[in-house]
């Protein structure tokens, strides 16, 4: 898909930022340090950075032209006690007790298969400054706490509140890009597209993986007084597998299990891809074909899921809304989500048709 120099040029530009901001933790709950980096890097683009509680707004010269949503946080760990560490989207510092009672066995499994071995650094959260390197070496349940606790070899000697971020970096092979790409790849694709004469809004969230980054899309309409349907949400999506993940170039949707969104902005995405080649796909239409297949093997059907988006809607009524774009990919919520060049080539120049940008080098 990708012959376009200057297609090529911007994404290559994409993924050297991703790789970058990989290397400021971002640890959900301690996010911090990131948006002080990110707050240079607008700046650098003639950006104007407001940071707030919670998120950071980025005001381009026609602020309400679009705006944009990424969230800034990651999954990482966080020390609750002397050589204590929990799931830090699950500790009770910043996760809601209604999502904390309602966490799945399967979620719980699988996040416990994903870490051991699992290279982590701790840092302070207000500065960034590493305060060591360790390994994880197991996890187990703990029904009093509600949340996974991990043993974790040589950070004994970190303080009560430290996060521990993923410390492995970006990979590249075959085409495709590996890394813990949720969702600092939505991040530094806002960047590239202000490189490239965006000049409306984009928001970047904290607390999205504990499922409170909602609120900070609410109040920043709240305090502009405005409300939206063409909110645009970043973010990646996904797949069991590379093929399943690479049929497609973008993933789209019409609805999650929060409500339907704003039906025109999805339309005028559909549209846009229509018209530059762009393969995509709709994952609740995706979700509900396989629930045909599973009612008639008598499996249980799968959830819609739930976005930030949809939990947007749900909160204000529907009042904003909008439409999100997605990078399919695999190996979710690992340091090893994979993307493939393809697929970053689509959603960039998706989002450059409706904003109308140019990608010239």
């Amino acid at each position: 898909m990708n012959a376009d120099p200057s297609l090529d040029s911007a994404v290559r530009e994409w993924i050297r930022t991703t790789s970058r901001l990989l290397t400021v933790p971002a640890v959900v709950g301690s996010e911090r340090p990131l948006f002080l980096a990110l707050e240079r890097e607008l700046r650098s683009l003639g950006v104007e950075a407001v940071r707030y509680d919670g998120y950071l707004v980025a005001r381009g010269a026609r602020p309400e032209s679009a705006t944009l949503s990424a969230h800034a946080d990651r999954n990482g760990l966080e020390c609750t006690g002397p050589g204590e560490f929990q799931y830090a989207a699950f500790a009770s510092r910043i996760s809601n007790e209604a999502a904390r009672q309602s966490l799945s066995w399967q979620l719980i499994d699988r996040v416990a298969k994903r870490l051991p071995d699992q290279a982590v650094r701790a840092y302070d959260p207000w500065s960034g400054l590493e305060l060591g390197c360790g390994i994880v070496r197991s996890s187990e349940f703990c029904p009093i706490r509600n949340n996974l606790v991990f043993e974790v070899e040589g950070l004994d000697h970190v303080p009560v509140g430290a996060p521990l971020a993923y410390a492995d970096p970006m990979r590249e092979e075959d085409g495709r890009v590996s890394a813990q790409l949720d969702n600092v790849l939505g991040v530094a694709l806002v960047l590239e597209l202000y490189r490239h004469g965006y000049a409306g809004t984009a928001l970047f969230t904290a607390q999205e993986e504990a499922g409170r980054s909602w609120r900070f899309i609410a109040e920043h309409f709240r305090r502009a007084g405005r409300t939206t349907r063409e909110l645009l949400v970043l973010d990646t999506s996904p797949f069991p597998d590379s093929a399943a993940a690479e049929a497609q170039d973008v993933v789209l949707r019409r609805k999650d299990a929060g409500g339907e969104f704003a039906s025109e902005t999805v339309d005028r995405l559909e549209a846009a891809c229509g018209e530059a080649g762009i393969r995509h796909a709709y994952k609740d239409a995706l979700i509900e074909e396989q629930n045909r297949a599973r009612a008639e093997a008598g499996q249980p059907a799968l959830g819609l899921g739930r976005t930030e988006l949809g939990r947007v809607i749900e909160a204000t009524q529907g009042e904003i809304t909008g439409a999100t774009v997605q990078v399919p990919t695999t190996g979710y919520h690992t340091s090893a989500e994979t993307a493939h060049r393809d697929c970053l080539a689509g959603a960039l120049r998706l989002l450059a048709e409706v904003l109308v940008l140019e990608l010239a080098s």
